[in-house]
């Protein structure tokens, strides 16, 4: 294991040589592959009513089915970071994509809930194969000005895809063939293989003797560990509005183990163990690390200012854009009704900015500094979310959002693109698998927060917000009471039915004025969050430039 002192930048930075066309077309490869991980992420949300119809699921089930694909991908991300690091990040890709598309085919083929529950984990498992390999992989293979493009391209796609999961969800469900989303990928996934074996560099962090030699590399006990400690915190972020962050809101088993309505719920329970685990790795990797053996993952990377601070405003980042995603479509349908490819269309100007600006970050990073088009996309960011929080209404729609989503979009391009950029420049290249996973970590975990802390504040201002608008009103407090909840309970979507019951004007208008208002205290709630981001990303420092080797195998 390299010394604190490895993690210094050397002094003199070699030439840096450009990219070949063989390289940049790996880049092709590699990109499309984070594009259907990516896509994959967000696409199911949009698409579960019609599953939940077509397999007759139960409410966990459902839940399950989302959160489980995000669970298993966020908890597997370092080990396989490593994993690529040891024994080649090309073989690692090849063999997540093919884990990925044979999961899709058994999620297509799905006839129950458990079995699309079991196909979503095991795509988990491929994306959380893909993704630290293609990140590694650019961190090696490109340099000078030829990385900052690289990685904008890297980002943009990130951020572009994620938004473009629910268009592309949207499709599909109004079509009404859920199914094919998952089928899809079959062929995908077969193309991905091929232009991988043929067009992208084999690296790693250097030469190990066999499989022997290798495997003795692997830092068992922290793998072990770092999946548990992050799936355990993860699951209790995704869990919490559903199940009760302290009080259980719900009667139900877990673990051989009830849990009463009312009592202790498991969230805080797991999110404690989540805890432990994780101060259980950092005490472990310490011990292995004075001791000279492989570690799992090496905290002297922390050591690395931008890194440090890379990956925690990463997780900002990723709290803001989950929680826009989560929140606006239900505004739109509980207020307008809106169709699920209506809704997707309403946040597609996100996705064109993220890859509008994305495309261009690489050469005004060139010319300002990754660190500064980190800056300025962190500033259009909050500023896009801020309008958005100040001008929404009940009489908002998709065409009103989209001015503020464009200009999200193109904050989020740029600093998604470089913000990768700047947190692993300066760190080793034998480490580049542990850090990318870690980085790509950072990200899952505060999609995960986004989502908890933004999806709360939506919920709980949504109860409010009707509670006193039907105060004033001449129905039975008991009526109030019962349309306040119903209202709360479905996450604005109760709206609807108010619109469609007769008789039920009055509970209508409040619940559209519920709604917007709800959704602005979610907006601002989210600007908040970003603007720590921005003040963070004014830390970040310039990258030494390093010229990167890596052993090819």
């Amino acid at each position: 294991m390299p010394n604190s002192t490895s993690l210094m930048p050397p002094q003199a930075a070699a030439p840096a040589p450009a990219a070949g066309r063989r390289a940049w077309l790996g880049m092709v490869v590699m990109s499309l592959g984070v594009s259907l991980i990516v896509v994959d992420a967000t696409i199911v949300g949009v698409l579960m009513p019609r599953i939940v119809t077509g397999l007759d699921l139960a409410t966990t089930d459902a839940e399950w089915v989302t959160s489980v694909y995000s669970l298993v991908f966020a908890a597997l991300l370092i080990p396989f970071g490593r994993a690529g690091d040891l024994f080649g990040r090309r073989r690692m890709f090849v063999l997540g994509v093919a884990v990925f598309a044979a999961a899709s085919v058994l999620a297509a083929l799905a006839g129950s809930g458990s079995a699309l529950i079991g196909a979503r984990a095991l795509q988990g498992v491929g994306a959380s194969m893909v993704l630290p390999a293609t990140l590694s992989t650019v961190n090696a293979v490109f340099t000078g000005r030829d990385r900052a493009v690289a990685f904008g391209i890297w980002g943009s796609l990130i951020s572009g895809m994620a938004a473009l999961g629910p268009l592309v969800g949207g499709a599909v469900a109004t079509g009404g063939g859920w199914r094919w989303a998952f089928g899809i990928n079959l062929p995908l996934g077969a193309a991905l293989v091929a232009g991988a074996l043929a067009l992208m560099p084999e690296t790693r962090a250097r030469a190990v003797p066999g499989l022997a030699g290798a495997l003795r590399e692997i830092d068992w006990a922290g793998g072990l560990l770092s999946a548990l400690g992050l799936g355990a915190l993860v699951c209790g972020l995704i869990e919490g509005q559903t199940y009760g962050w302290w009080t259980a809101t719900r009667a139900h088993s877990t673990a051989g183990l009830d849990w009463p309505r009312g009592g202790l719920s498991p969230v805080p329970v797991v999110l404690a163990l989540g805890v432990a685990l994780l101060a259980a790795l950092i005490v472990v990797e310490r011990s292995r690390a004075a001791a000279g053996r492989p570690v799992m993952l090496d905290l002297e990377l922390f050591r690395v200012p931008n890194f440090r601070r890379g990956n925690l405003a990463s997780s900002l980042i990723n709290v803001g854009e989950l929680g826009l995603l989560f929140v606006l479509p239900l505004f739109l349908l509980g207020v307008h009704g809106t169709s699920p490819l209506q809704i997707s269309v309403a946040i597609l100007p996100l996705a064109v900015g993220a890859f509008l600006s994305g495309g261009y970050a690489g050469r005004l990073a060139n010319r300002r500094g990754a660190h500064r088009v980190v800056q300025i996309g962190m500033v259009l960011e909050v500023a896009a979310v801020v309008a958005l929080g100040v001008t929404v209404s009940a009489t908002t729609t998709g065409f009103g959002l989209a001015p503020w989503m464009l200009l999200y979009g193109l904050g989020l391009g740029l600093t998604s693109a470089q913000l990768t950029n700047v947190s692993l420049a300066d760190v080793p290249p034998a480490q580049a698998g542990q850090a990318s996973g870690t980085q790509s970590t950072a990200r899952q975990v505060g999609a995960a927060l986004g989502i908890a802390v933004v999806g709360t504040v939506f919920a709980t201002s949504l109860g409010h917000a009707m509670t006193d608008r039907l105060a004033g009103t001449a129905l039975p407090p008991a009526r109030q009471a019962a349309v306040a909840h119903d209202l709360r309970e479905s996450a604005g979507t109760y709206g609807r039915d108010l619109h469609a019951s007769p008789g039920t004007a009055v509970e209508a208008r409040a619940a559209d004025a519920s709604l917007a208002a709800a959704t602005r205290h979610a907006a601002l709630t989210t600007a908040a969050i970003l603007a720590l981001g921005l003040a963070l990303s004014l830390r970040l420092r310039p990258s030494s430039d390093r010229h990167r080797e890596e052993s090819k195998g």
